[in-house]
């Protein structure tokens, strides 16, 4: 039998669990999430928050940023767990862990964390290794994108019952693809179950962002470049209003960064701020 294969997860998926922990380790409470479990994942050496992306002033933003749309991410899970709907699908999952933090709520629901297959398998080898046992209410679904693998295919083989509600979470992940594509993922979600979520991050045009936010936004485009992922779309809000509109969505809701930073950063004293650039949309079927 061939040996299955496993890659390490891409530098963004590494980079976004590290600035979770880091949360924890140089913002003082109350914290907005609380995940160190990504960096155990990670298996970096003690030198990690020495690398330059993490640099506790220059990237705090950046920081504050991840982890509001993560808060906000788990603050719906829960309102629509409350609300009967039992399945939970991540598309992109990279290194999240809510399944390993949160399992009281998560046990609650089917979830299904969809992502390339060799960053996948490396990401379960990852789990059992640091003893975390893998429940059947937790589903890792390999797709491979690049071969342009149908996901909802892989999903419903992996037993999400399309029949039925389900959340549906995506960030981080716009910005690598066509905006047909992105479309196209729009209109096979239009057609799941009545009652489906889906919040969907999205990066914001250029004259759109902060001024004082675009030279980190020009930085964050050069590593993805640099790294073999580069950007390749950006949108205005009405931009993904309108696609979410024609992909059949009557009632599309545009989330902003700002809204979020109200809502979780409002009462803080130390100063920490979501940046701009990064946007969400939230759509019902």
């Amino acid at each position: 039998m061939a040996q299955e294969q496993t890659e390490a997860p891409d530098s963004t998926a590494v980079r976004t669990a590290l600035w979770r922990a880091m949360h924890l380790r140089v913002d003082p409470p109350p914290h907005v999430v609380e995940d160190e479990i990504g960096l155990q994942l990670a298996a970096l050496g003690d030198d990690w928050r020495d690398r330059p992306d993490m640099d506790p002033q220059a990237t705090s933003g950046f920081r504050a940023a991840i982890v509001a749309r993560a808060r906000f991410i788990e603050d719906l899970i829960a309102e629509q767990a409350d609300r009967g709907v039992t399945q939970y699908v991540m598309l992109g999952a990279g290194l999240d862990t809510f399944a390993q933090r949160k399992p009281e709520l998560a046990s609650r629901l089917r979830i299904f964390e969809v992502d390339q297959p060799g960053p996948q398998s490396w990401k379960r080898r990852r789990l059992l290794e640091l003893g975390y046992e893998l429940p059947d209410w937790l589903h890792l679904v390999p797709v491979d994108f690049e071969a342009s693998a149908s996901w909802l295919e892989q999903l419903t083989a992996a037993d999400f019952d399309p029949g039925r509600p389900a959340v549906i979470v995506s960030t981080g992940v716009t910005m690598y693809l066509t905006k047909d594509a992105t479309a196209a993922t729009l209109r096979q979600i239009a057609g799941l179950a009545p009652g489906s979520t889906l919040a969907m991050t999205f990066l914001l045009a250029t004259d759109l962002v902060d001024e004082t936010d675009r030279p980190g936004l020009q930085a964050s485009e050069e590593g993805a470049r640099a790294s073999g992922t580069p950007f390749i779309s950006f949108y205005t809000p009405q931009e993904m209003l309108v696609l979410a509109r024609e992909a059949g969505f009557k009632d599309p809701r545009h989330v902003s960064g700002a809204s979020l930073a109200q809502r979780y950063f409002a009462d803080r004293t130390d100063g920490l701020r979501p940046s701009t650039g990064e946007d969400l949309l939230l759509v019902t079927t």
